[in-house]
């Protein structure tokens, strides 16, 4: 198998800035990541970036399917030419934003297993998409940047804790697995990376009377970090018709003191809030 600085080389292949493209070349790293995605020859797998295919030959060789989507259509090309022997592989040109996860899963199959290496500009966007298509994703092991997935793994309490730990943390577990320096990449870029393993819960961590008004809520509950939860909700459209004496009253019923910040509240705290609050609109 040819490494990853040779294929680069034959290829004449230049990273598109635009794109956020950084490839990774540490041999090590490509395998741990491609281990701890356990995929076997069970699984569907989409592989998010698969750029010059050096951790897709190693998922092909296990996945009963693999999809392989990639943005760059120079990169396409490459992966062709490199995944030809693999008649289990399909090769898609799109955005990762716009891929129907629900069009590839099969009837009697397991889930969807997702494994990729995301660029910093789209990895909030992912996160919610790959939450939409949850009913049929069972694991996902990303590559994002170091600060992202510390916010995404953060507890309450920590100053990392913010909108996306509650979201994701509503409907996943999550756990980081390594940190990978920027070395392990050509060309080098800026920030460091680590790589996250999540798998998608069968019912959310609460139960909720709306999902949609739930995320609404914690984002609006974290719009000014540095005030009282009761401020923000006053500042909510969520809210807003409801007059101060009845928010606390809400808050009591959920338990929570309406002088905390918002960075305190567990997400039991949070998914119990928003059906109280829903269920009084």
């Amino acid at each position: 198998m040819s490494s990853p600085k040779e294929i680069i080389h034959r290829y004449a292949i230049k990273p598109r800035k635009k794109l956020g493209q950084s490839f990774l070349i540490d041999q090590n790293v490509i395998k741990k990541i491609s281990a701890v995605a356990q995929v076997t020859k069970n699984d569907i797998v989409v592989e998010i970036g698969s750029g010059i295919g050096i951790i897709t030959e190693d998922l092909a060789r296990n996945a009963a399917k693999l999809i392989a989507v990639e943005v760059d259509d120079r990169l396409v090309e490459v992966l062709k030419d490199k995944l030809l022997k693999y008649n289990n592989v399909e090769i898609c040109c799109c955005d990762i934003l716009k891929f129907d996860f629900g069009a590839i899963a099969e009837s009697g199959q397991e889930k969807i297993k997702v494994v990729g290496n995301v660029p910093y500009n789209i990895s909030s966007p992912l996160l919610f998409h790959l939450i939409s298509f949850r009913k049929v994703i069972d694991s996902f092991v990303l590559m994002l940047q170091k600060e992202v997935v510390q916010r995404l793994i953060a507890a309450a309490g920590c100053k990392d804790y913010g909108v996306p730990s509650v979201i994701l943390q509503m409907f996943a577990t999550l756990e980081k697995v390594m940190d990978v320096p920027a070395a392990c990449f050509h060309p080098v870029p800026k920030v460091e990376s680590s790589v996250m393993k999540g798998f998608f819960m069968e019912k959310p961590s609460v139960e909720l009377t709306d999902e949609n008004f739930f995320i609404k809520l914690v984002r609006d509950a974290f719009a000014q970090r540095r005030k009282m939860l009761i401020n923000n909700l006053k500042r909510s459209k969520l809210t807003e018709d409801f007059p101060e004496p009845l928010l606390k009253e809400l808050l009591e019923m959920a338990g929570i003191d309406g002088r905390r910040r918002s960075e305190t509240l567990s997400i039991k705290e949070f998914g119990e809030l928003s059906n109280i609050l829903k269920n009084k609109k």
